[in-house]
Formats: structure tokens, sequence, C-alpha cells
């Protein structure tokens, strides 16, 4: 049985909400975990911006995660009749936010010294604020951003929200500042789901044998 491939790292965010979506849906695929240093040809034949993740189905190329998400709940729509239409209408627009803004500042702020004249403090501010907006339509009382069943928008953001504590654990573990989104991304770094998406694997070489995700614990 051919069985999808998929180009991924593990530390990446992108690669990780992909890998949360086809682990939610139970979608086995063959998983190649790259070096970012050495990356493999057949990736970047198969997608020339060379970023992953890289999903390779029956001829098809997806390499954007979002589609790889949306993809994933074509095929198992896991998430069906949890939220209300306008829940999901917040979660997509939620999405398209830390896509589009969120991220680009994320990355001006870990990252700041590939960027010129990038003032580090503003970008923190402004995921921040994008986080302090966000905390008002959390459930407080809940597991995961609406309830206690994980949805969409948790695995499209969560892996961002990681990154952006990673940028200064301590500031992000002592602030006052974002007591919701500490709580939710605690949840998530607990979770289960978070363990078995970050099993560490040997970078993948032309010719090795094939490894499968979801992994078999």
């Amino acid at each position: 049985m051919n069985y999808p491939i998929l180009y991924s790292f593990r530390r990446c965010p992108y690669a990780m909400r992909a890998r949360m979506a086809l682990n939610l849906a139970n979608i086995r695929c063959e998983i190649r975990e790259v070096s970012l240093k050495n990356k493999p040809q057949s990736m970047i034949k198969l997608s020339p911006k060379a970023t992953v993740p890289v999903l390779y189905v029956k001829d098809k190329v997806i390499d954007e995660s979002i589609e790889i998400i949306n993809w994933a709940l074509l095929k198992k729509d896991i998430f069906r009749n949890r939220l209300s239409q306008e829940q999901e209408e917040y979660s997509n627009e939620i999405i398209r936010l830390f896509d589009e803004e969120f991220k680009p500042s994320l990355d001006r702020y870990k990252y700041n010294n590939r960027y010129k004249n990038e003032n580090r403090e503003e970008h923190k501010k402004k995921c921040s604020n994008i986080l302090k907006k966000i905390e008002i339509n959390m459930n407080s009382s809940s597991k995961w951003f609406f309830s206690d069943d994980i949805n969409k928008l948790d695995i499209s953001i969560l892996p961002f929200i990681r990154q952006f504590r990673l940028a200064d654990e301590h500031w992000f573990d002592n602030t006052n500042e974002l007591g919701q989104t500490k709580q939710w991304l605690d949840s998530f770094l607990k979770s289960s789901l978070f363990r078995k998406i970050m099993i560490k694997k040997e970078n993948w070489v032309d010719g090795d044998k094939p490894i499968y995700f979801p992994y078999e614990q």
C-alpha cells in the first residue's frame, strides 16, 4: 500500500500543526524528518519553496500546513458539530490573524538578529496584544480554547504560542498579563497529543527504511 509521504521538521510550528491534524484523524503516512541545513532533493523537487511541511498524496503536493489540516479534515472531520457557526468563523479569523500578523512579528521577536532595523520589543508587544485580544474569548474553565474538546483553532495556533514562550521563557512564565494563555498552553504541553507528535526521530536520507506516522507507542 502506498501511504502519503510527509516531509516534516519536529520543532517547526507549521509542521507540528500538520502532524496534529494527521494524528487526530489517524491518517497513516510515511514521515521523513528533514534537516533544514541539508534538505532532501526529493522534497525540493516536489515543492521548490523547500519549506516544511510537504505532504505528497497520489501525485498531489500539499505544501501549506493549513491546507494539510483541511485535507485531513476532509478525510475525517474529527471536529464535526463541536462548534457553532459563529465559533467556526471566529476560529478561521484568528487562524488568519496568527498566520498573517502574529507569526511575522514572532519571527522578528524570536530571531531578531536576522532582521535589520526591526525593534524586538515592538514585535513582542504586538504578539502579546494579539494574545490579550483572544484571551477574552477563551473558556476559562475548559482545557482547550472553547471547551474540553480540542478543535481546529487549538492545533492551528498553539505551536506558535509555544514558540512565543520559548523566545523568553522567564518573562512569559512570570508575566501577569497572559494568565489564560499560559493555562491553555500548559494544557497543550502536558497533553498526550503533544507528546505523540514530538517523538524524536533521526533525519531521513534516501534509502532509509520507512518510518510511519502516527508513531506506534
